[in-house]
């Protein structure tokens, strides 16, 4: 949505003109304007001031919401740049959020910058503002123009990086990193939208390339690009800092962790190198208290929102700031001489003086009002309070008199319909005005602002309605933008995790063995890298990469390692894998006739939504994402077909899942049903039974929970009340499965988290899934759910998109560390937050909240679990959500969809008591508002932490980006077993061929049973192993890519590659990313060309034994075999069992594929493949 258009009405008028000279002309103007309608007034700004502009305001919540209204103003939203506050307190040595620092510094680039062609727009607040940064001619200084053409020594180019803060990675795809394969490098500049690739001939540049982070793919070339430094902390100069701090290092008494980090810091400052808490030193590294101001040039304009406001809070900042600096000396966190790490307040208003300032306060409405009619350029917009009639009246009565009206609502189509309903005027519904506006405009725009304004003076008054002024509703506080870097697609690796040295595999024809690394061998002459894989006793089979991927990793039932098969044993193997054949197709009976009892049972035919359906979808706050709408349309359509529903929704943690299941009860109460909602916890249930009440409140519907929450005398009235048919919808715990719950008329079923109820109840569930519809909600996907929707018994939507710009929680993995949780906890309450603390054992828990009392005796801890009496558990939940206690100490009660966006710090107290996956659905407890979300994972450390548990929380700590929960959920499989979603006479047979070979015998026994046809590629299990032993070198180099594991990634993709034109677009994608291909990668790419080949025309193997290649083909005694040969050319022999080709050794690999077509071409029809 953009309203640029309306810009020229505050352009035009004579009071904008005048102040905009006065500006010109003198240092500093005051004009009050409301706080709704300070993004237009920049917005106008920005057309006529040439220079930079510079928007302060007090806090940070603040810079986000200007930074999101004022897009709508602007032309060219890139002009926008946020100069964002460190995530640490001063003084405190933890790391800065690396979004955090990016864009900071692109703030900075933007202001040095002198070839942008429009002025930046730089938004901060007095946090961000004090802190102390980068002095303008280091940033200047290491700063490099990089040009196709030009020459440079590529060990200096890549040193210099080093030394702005750019860090060495494998693959690069965030901002600030970098890495180089031989004379190709690829760095992602903190200011780009996309990393860059740096393609060397000698040391001459011969080619800049923009790619993509998500597939590495080129996108763009150019001719050049710059490349400022990656960090306000460079680390220049710091051995003589390691010396400064020698002395305070060694004489560190505190335990022994401390001194370890000192350590740490001491050996990087002394070789320069930069690390993690390098801008907690950065206050040692520059001399000069340098601020964002520091970098305004002479021209900018400095836009102040209440100076006093401003300074308030900086010396409040300051105040506690010195605080925690006496806290940190005394426990030994910083050196008694440590410098100040913020500018004073002093000289920030020194510097706010020598520019062109205008301040916009107003202290109060009656300020407002004490200002001349003649003055006021915007008035707070009349407020309807939901009553339309008379907000369209007073529309009505300001489209008479001639003046503009915009209404911009998420509700615009319920409002324009009202609007058509009662006046023959005609007004536009339209997604943006972007050019100058009549008098006498009405327009309805469908979008969201925070607030409207009525500019009541000049010639155009204008009036702007939101969704504020006309239904009192407050707009969601927005969520903080991650430097346009968030939101990727998955690396094309990323669908095969590499393996470790140990891991356990499974060959679909030798069965279960150790993974044991690459080898590589030479065979005849020819250089090859193989798959090693160990089995029982000495036994190994060395597995070529065209072969690869008849390999998977097994996933047992449980923990337990499996038992390896042995080589000279084939039937042992065969044997499993024929049982769990049978197993499966056993299974898929009893899966089809559950779909076939849905098919025929011939359920409830929901009709189309009802208007108040709109109206209940209207007043959703937020904007849906895709797959929300996407899913919600799925979900509808199956509701309003015969067949009952069974669907199951899965979305990561916090992904709008709850919206979905309330609009789809919605729809079936106004078809007369009733709706049962069933949640694993007593706490999910309530939040539920507010959220939906809350919602559906303006409708005459009844919803109610059944819960501990309930005294017996209430929990039996609601019951009867079920019964009755008095209850629309009731939402509880397994309660709702008890014998004494009836329906009247029961529609629908949610079911959230289905794998957290017992056997009994999912038994209960399955003679459901033929009688009611059913819609299932997982933030957890698991597999024996996934591969049963994929196989077509149920139906899956997915929603994979983040909900308005959420970010990623920052988590933090250690010890248990008293220090940092203080620190931890201080933070979140000085920025008027709450904190979750997870200590999952009743019996210590009060142990637990005296241990972490004494460490913030200041905040008031309440306590949760779930053997505490239900009025009263209600009663913690309750006071702890309205702001009564800093914090709750509570069990993994509040794991599941507990929304309360005012908590956004998380410490889990001895992590390595819980699952991987356990620990992903508590960390989504927080990160749910604004305010950028900590989760601490604390573990017992030393030699208590188990390899697995280890593993667990490093998983954790690598997976904290957004939609995380399904590489999570795979990870905790790989590491725990399957066991949880297994039935029990599944266990035995996946225990013996591992659980991917046993979905895919599943997927397999569906399709046939269903009758339908397999179109694409066979799996693995079906497809003959095929030979392909060909005198070419068939290897990744090291000296191509040098990490093991992105090149056994690598392999596992091209082993897995399914037609030519696959082949082909693998070896653009390599060439791209990578460089030149060696001969090697050729003939890899060669040998997998030629399996695709054999396998369409059901060859066992391509060999060259002496002097000829043999295509050896089963089939050729059945065919006429002169007639073969005679089409295949003179080179060519057709014997009773092969093809062969004379070897010639400059001619033979295009001659190969010319004969290999060629016999696919003409295969006969009864015995190809269809591959």
């Amino acid at each position: 949505m953009r309203l640029t258009g309306l810009i020229d009405n505050l352009r035009q008028t004579q009071d904008y003109r005048s102040l905009l000279e006065a500006l010109k002309r003198s240092a500093r103007q005051h004009r009050p304007v409301i706080r709704s309608a300070r993004p237009y007034v920049v917005g106008a700004l920005a057309q006529d001031w040439a220079g930079p502009i510079i928007y302060l305001t007090a806090r940070g919540k603040r810079v986000h919401t200007v930074a999101e209204q004022l897009p709508v103003w602007l032309e060219d939203e890139s002009r926008i740049h946020r100069y964002a506050e460190p995530t640490p307190m001063f003084y405190d040595r933890l790391a800065w959020d690396a979004d955090v620092i990016r864009e900071r510094l692109n703030a900075l680039y933007a202001l040095m910058d002198e070839q942008h062609t429009v002025a930046p727009i730089i938004i901060s607040s007095a946090r961000a503002l004090m802190q102390r940064t980068l002095p303008p001619h280091l940033f200047r200084q290491h700063s490099h123009l990089i040009e196709v053409g030009q020459r440079y020594k590529i060990d200096e180019l890549v040193q210099d990086w080093v030394n702005h803060g750019y860090e060495p990675v494998t693959m690069v795809i965030e901002p600030g990193t970098f890495t180089r394969r031989g004379g190709l490098l690829d760095v992602y500049p903190i200011h780009s939208n996309a990393p860059v690739r740096l393609d060397f001939f000698d040391d001459e540049l011969d080619t800049l390339r923009l790619f993509d982070p998500a597939t590495q793919r080129t996108t763009e070339k150019i001719r050049r690009i710059a490349i400022p430094p990656a960090r306000e902390a460079l680390p220049l100069n710091t051995p003589p800092l390691a010396g400064h701090l020698a002395g305070w290092f060694d004489g560190l008494t505190q335990n022994k962790d401390d001194v370890h980090t000192a350590i740490q810091d001491a050996d990087a400052l002394e070789h320069g190198a930069a690390f993690s808490f390098l801008e907690h030193y950065m206050p040692y590294l520059y001399d000069a208290p340098i601020s964002l101001l520091d970098y305004a040039p002479p021209d900018s304009l400095l836009i102040v929102e209440d100076l006093d406001d401003l300074r308030d809070e900086i010396l409040s900042l300051i105040e506690n700031a010195e605080a925690n600096r006496e806290n940190n000396i005394a426990t030994q966190q910083i050196a008694p001489d440590h410098p100040v790490p913020y500018v004073e307040w002093e000289t920030i208003a020194t510097d706010i003086e020598r520019h062109h300032v205008l301040h916009l306060n107003i202290t109060s409405l009656a300020d407002l009002e004490a200002i001349s009619v003649n003055e006021r350029w915007f008035m707070p917009g009349e407020r309807f309070g939901g009553q339309l009639r008379h907000a369209l009246s007073y529309v009505k009565d300001k489209r008479d008199a001639h003046e503009t009206v915009i209404i911009v609502s998420q509700q615009i189509d319920r409002i324009l319909e009202l609007w058509q309903e009662q006046s023959t005027h005609f007004a536009p519904k339209l997604d943006s005005i972007t050019e100058p506006l009549r008098n006498d405009s009405l327009i309805f725009i469908s979008g969201a602002l925070t607030e409207g304004w009525s500019a009541p003076q000049g010639e155009k008054p204008l009036h702007l309605l939101t969704d504020a002024e006309i239904f009192n509703w407050s707009r969601p506080e927005p969520r903080r933008r991650t430097s346009g870097h968030a939101r990727r697609g998955k690396l094309p690796e990323s669908d095969y995790s590499a393996w470790e040295n140990g891991d356990y595999v499974v060959h679909v024809d030798y069965g279960i063995g150790r993974f044991a690394g690459l080898r590589t061998r030479v065979v005849e002459g020819n250089e090859r890298e193989y798959l090693l894989i160990e089995y029982a006793g000495t036994d190994s089979l060395f597995v070529p990469i065209h072969q690869s991927d008849r390999l998977t990793r097994f996933v047992g039932p449980d923990e337990a390692p499996p038992r390896l098969n042995k080589l000279g044993k084939p039937d042992v193997w065969i044997k499993a894998r024929s049982k769990a054949k049978q197993a499966a197709e056993e299974e898929a009976r009893e899966l089809l006739e559950i779909y076939a009892r849905r098919a025929s049972s011939g359920g409830h035919h929901f009709q189309p939504d009802t208007p108040w359906q709109h109206e209940l979808e209207a007043s959703f706050p937020y904007v849906e994402t895709d797959d929300q709408l996407r899913v919600l349309r799925e979900i509808k359509r199956d509701m309003e077909s015969p067949m009952p529903m069974d669907r199951l929704v899965c979305g990561d943690v916090g992904y709008g899942k709850t919206e979905v299941a309330l609009r789809a009860a919605f729809k079936a109460v106004m078809d007369g049903r009733q709706v049962a909602i069933l949640v694993p916890t007593t706490v999910l249930a309530d939040q539920h039974y507010h959220t939906f009440s809350e919602r559906m409140e303006p409708f005459p519907l009844r919803v109610e929970s059944i819960s501990r929450f309930r005294s017996k005398a209430e929990q039996a009235q609601i019951i009867d009340d079920v019964a009755n048919g008095d209850v629309d919808i009731i939402i509880g715990t397994h309660r709702l499965l008890s014998k004494d719950v009836s329906f009247k008329d029961l529609g629908l079923i949610v079911i959230d988290e289905e794998q957290r109820f017992g056997v009994k109840h999912k038994e209960h569930f399955k003679k459901l899934r033929s009688e009611v519809d059913i819609l299932t909600l997982t933030a957890t996907p698991i597999p024996r759910t996934l591969y049963m929707s994929l196989s077509g018994v149920r139906d899956i939507s997915m929603i994979q998109t983040p909900p308005e710009e959420r970010l990623p929680v920052i988590t933090h993995v250690s010890s248990f560390d008293p220090k940092l949780t203080r620190q931890a906890i201080l933070r979140e309450l000085d920025r008027g937050g709450q904190v979750f603390i997870i200590h999952n054992r009743v019996r210590s828990i009060q142990t637990a909240k005296e241990r972490f009392q004494d460490i913030v005796p200041e905040a008031s801890i309440v306590v949760a679990h779930g053997q505490m009496n239900g009025k009263m558990l209600e009663g913690v939940i309750s006071a702890f959500t309205k702001g009564e206690y800093d914090i709750l100490l509570a069990t993994s009660i509040i794991e599941n969809g507990i929304d309360m966006p005012n908590v956004n710090t998380l410490i889990v107290d001895r992590a390595e008591w819980f699952g991987m996956s356990q620990l992903y659905q508590i960390r989504g407890r927080v990160g749910r508002g604004a305010q950028q979300a900590y989760a601490y994972l604390f573990h017992a450390g030393g030699n208590r932490l188990t390899e697995e548990a280890k593993v667990r929380l490093e998983t954790m700590a690598e997976h904290a980006q957004l939609g995380s929960g399904f590489q999570i959920a795979v990870r905790d499989l790989e590491l725990r077993g399957a066991g949880d979603i297994l039935s029990t006479r599944q266990t035995g047979h996946v225990a013996s061929v591992g659980l991917q070979l046993y979905t895919q015998l599943l997927q397999q026994a569906v399709k046939k049973l269903k009758g339908e046809e397999d179109t694409g590629a066979k799996p693995s299990h079906e497809q003959e192993r095929i030979i392909i032993d060909l005198p070419l070198p068939a290897y990744i180099p090291n000296d191509w890519i040098d990490e093991m594991a992105l090149r056994l990634q690598l392999y596992r993709r091209i082993g897995s590659l399914q037609t030519e034109n696959d082949v082909e677009m693998m070896a653009l994608e390599l060439e791209d990313r990578f460089g030149k291909l060696p001969p090697a990668v050729t003939g890899l790419l060669y040998q997998i060309k030629v399996k695709l080949f054999a396998q369409a025309i059901n060859a066992t193997s391509v060999i060259k034994p002496r002097e000829h290649i043999l295509v050896k083909l089963p089939w050729l005694a059945a065919v006429d075999r002169d007639a073969l040969a005679h089409s295949l050319g003179d080179d060519v022999e057709v014997s009773r069992t092969a093809v062969e080709l004379a070897f010639i050794p400059e001619l033979w690999q295009e001659r190969l594929l010319e004969i290999l077509e060629a016999l696919q071409e003409g295969l006969p029809e009864q015995i190809g493949t269809g591959i």
